[in-house]
């Protein structure tokens, strides 16, 4: 039994032996490993992709799924989050993937006897979100030595900003950060945003999280679009190969235009695509095989 917490805490090896699962996944093949598990997915914050996807991951393997309702659960008599999580283990579930708003969730959970996999800590880490990006650089590019990324926006706030930049540089990219100068961070490099679409092979662009700030974003969605967000002039300016992901959910008019979100360099969706099978991967990393 592995937890699948973080990606700081995973070799190079492993990480790559993941991507080759997921890779071998969408290519078809099948994975017996899983199947009959019960799963447990407790949503303590919103989310579409990573909920959904690990849903249908699951389905895929054959798994039974339980999903989390918080709304309608005893969170709501004022049950603690440990204890809701150890009951679902009591009721025997084989595996839990758990998304909470507190940073480092887990730490809480050390005594629990299967496996976690984290569907996103507060602003701290989302393994399966980086994993799945990376699938998407791997398929584009054959590898990571030597290419270089900006991630673009809110990074202050982002958990696979973190995420990323951390197993990235690990990799060997050169990764850069660019974005409003109050959601950037001291520990990362920082490149101008318009440098950044014109050398990059990848840029990835970020949400501003409304929902974690304590002010409001000082700017209008079209004043943000006209200083780091996508939008056709830029777009027109990328270098030639480069492509463009974004984690979503994605604010049309924000970070990018219409005309960007489905245009020939964009990866937003089959970075969608590539989650179901990132997370198919998971549950073999954690089932033990």
């Amino acid at each position: 039994m592995k937890n699948l917490t973080t990606l700081s805490e995973l070799s190079v090896s492993e990480i790559q032996r993941i991507l080759d699962h997921a890779s071998e996944f969408k290519a078809g093949k099948i994975y017996h490993g899983a199947e009959g598990k019960v799963v447990a997915n407790l949503f303590f914050e919103p989310s579409t992709r990573t909920n959904y996807s690990f849903q249908t991951a699951e389905l895929r393997l054959g798994c039974k799924v339980l999903a989390f309702q918080p709304q309608s659960s005893s969170l709501q008599k004022g049950e603690s989050f440990y204890d809701t999580v150890k009951t679902f283990e009591s009721f025997g579930v084989d595996a839990v993937v758990i998304r909470h708003t507190e940073n480092e969730y887990y730490k809480q959970l050390s005594g629990l006897r299967i496996p976690i996999l984290n569907g996103g800590d507060g602003t701290g880490n989302h393994p399966t979100q980086s994993l799945l990006d990376l699938m998407t650089i791997r398929e584009e590019f054959g590898g990571f030595a030597g290419l270089r990324i900006a991630i673009c926006g809110d990074i202050r706030h982002s958990r696979v900003a973190h995420t990323n930049l951390e197993v990235m540089a690990r990799l060997g990219m050169d990764c850069y950060t660019a974005g409003p100068p109050e959601y950037q961070e001291d520990r990362y490099p920082h490149m101008d945003f318009d440098r950044a679409v014109e050398e990059m092979d990848v840029i990835m662009l970020l949400r501003v999280q409304n929902e974690r700030l304590e002010e409001a974003m000082s700017m209008t969605p079209a004043q943000y679009n006209g200083k780091y967000g996508l939008n056709p002039a830029r777009l027109a300016r990328m270098k030639p190969g480069a492509i463009i992901m974004h984690p979503a959910p994605f604010n049309r008019g924000v970070e990018l235009t219409d005309e960007v979100v489905e245009c020939p360099a964009s990866r937003i969706f089959p970075q969608v695509t590539n989650g179901v099978y990132v997370r198919m991967a998971a549950f073999r990393y954690c089932f033990g095989d």
